[in-house]
C-alpha cells in the first residue's frame, strides 16, 4: 500500500518523518532516557498534519487503513534507523571539538550526524548569550 503511493509523496513522508524525529529530539534535548516512541508517532502525526504537503493529498480512506498503518510504521521505523546510524562528518567532529575546548566544557557524547548537529547548534547558540 505504501509502496503504491505516488513517489514524490513516499519521499515527503519520509522527511516529514525526518523533520519531526530531528524536533522531537531537540524537543527531549536529544536524551535518550526521554525518548518515547509512542510520543514521537504522536508528535509526528500533529507534524504532518500542521505542516506536511502530502497529508492533504492523500484520502482519508487510506490514512485509517490498517495496513498503510502497518506499512507507515516500519517506515517510521527505517527512518529513524537511518538517521540514528549516519556518522557525523569529520567537520562537525571538528567543530564539536573546536566548540568544546573554546566553552571550556566537557566532552559531548554524539553519535550521529544529526545528534551532533544538534549540539553544534545548541553550543553555537551559547556564544550568543
Amino acid at each position: 500500500m505504501f509502496n503504491s503511493l505516488p513517489h514524490g509523496i513516499k519521499i515527503s513522508i519520509t522527511r516529514s518523518i525526518s523533520a519531526a524525529f530531528e524536533q522531537y529530539m531537540k524537543s527531549i534535548q536529544w536524551d535518550e532516557k526521554k525518548y518515547d516512541l509512542e510520543a514521537f508517532v504522536n508528535y509526528w502525526r500533529d507534524y504532518a498534519e500542521k505542516n506536511a504537503s502530502w497529508f492533504d493529498k492523500m484520502n482519508e480512506e487510506m490514512k485509517s487503513n490498517p495496513e498503510f498503518h502497518e506499512e507507515l510504521a516500519a517506515k517510521i521505523n527505517e527512518t529513524i534507523e537511518k538517521i540514528l546510524t549516519e556518522p557525523p562528518t569529520e567537520e562537525q567532529m571538528k567543530e564539536l571539538d573546536r566548540l568544546i575546548q573554546e566553552l571550556g566544557i566537557e566532552d559531548i557524547d554524539y553519535t550521529c550526524k544529526t545528534e551532533a548537529k544538534y549540539h553544534i547548534d545548541r553550543l553555537k547558540a551559547m556564544f550568543e548569550q
